[in-house]
């Protein structure tokens, strides 16, 4: 019986150890991740992808695989500031199942769904441009038009790309109510427009490496003076 009792007490003392180190070690782990990851979160969105080549421009030019690039050298240049990036995407693909009736919807639910999850300080989603005219040129800023926080950020990219590029014909940032992605994000989301895949220089250029860093650069540039003028950095 003696042996019993001590068997039992034995087996609760190595339970209670267990759930304290169990304890510890959570902890470790969350002090772990904030360390990693204090609230500096950014996400974002390369527009398209998989099925939908977004805009077709100038010699058969797909607009998602210049948002990727884009989008991915983007990603680079904010980690190297501190930040953590989420992308929505990070090959060829769509956000939908390949059954979905509406691809199209399934894809920009889950966008949203991918900004809920991660609680970013703000979200930029990134694609190229189209005119009927193909002349007209340049980059472009778009901020849900309710959002005065939207708008400031919109401001800070836009000013950036226009110095960096060297835009003759500089373009303002324009309030927008209909964009789904403005609509349902959670928080402060901009929509870039890196420049009109329907202008043939500007296409040209769209294709480049070296380009695509200018542009990428000139995004993060602006963020960081965003986030800079908010106190946050």
């Amino acid at each position: 019986m003696k042996k019993h009792y001590a068997e039992l007490a034995m087996a609760f003392l190595l339970l209670v150890c267990f759930f304290f180190l169990s304890r510890e070690a959570a902890q470790v782990s969350k002090e772990l991740q904030s360390e990693k990851n204090p609230g500096k979160v950014i996400v974002v969105d390369a527009g398209h992808g998989g099925s939908d080549p977004g805009m077709i421009g100038v010699g058969g030019l797909e607009e998602k695989g210049i948002n990727l690039a884009i989008a991915t050298r983007l990603k680079g240049f904010l980690e190297q500031s501190g930040f953590t990036v989420v992308m929505t995407r990070e090959k060829d693909e769509g956000l939908y199942d390949d059954a979905a009736q509406n691809k199209k919807a399934q894809d920009m639910q889950r966008r949203i769904s991918v900004i809920e999850e991660a609680e970013p300080l703000l979200t930029v989603s990134i694609h190229q441009n189209s005119y009927q005219d193909a002349a007209v040129y340049g980059p472009q800023l778009f901020y849900y038009a309710d959002s005065p926080e939207g708008e400031l950020l919109a401001k800070a990219i836009q000013t950036q790309m226009n110095t960096d590029l060297q835009v003759q014909r500089p373009r303002e940032p324009k309030g927008n109510t209909s964009y789904y992605l403005l609509k349902r994000s959670p928080g402060t989301l901009v929509i870039v427009e890196c420049g009109f895949l329907t202008n043939p220089d500007e296409a040209a250029l769209l294709k480049t490496e070296e380009y695509q860093d200018k542009v990428a650069l000139a995004v993060s540039k602006g963020i960081q003076a965003y986030l800079s003028d908010k106190k946050i950095l």
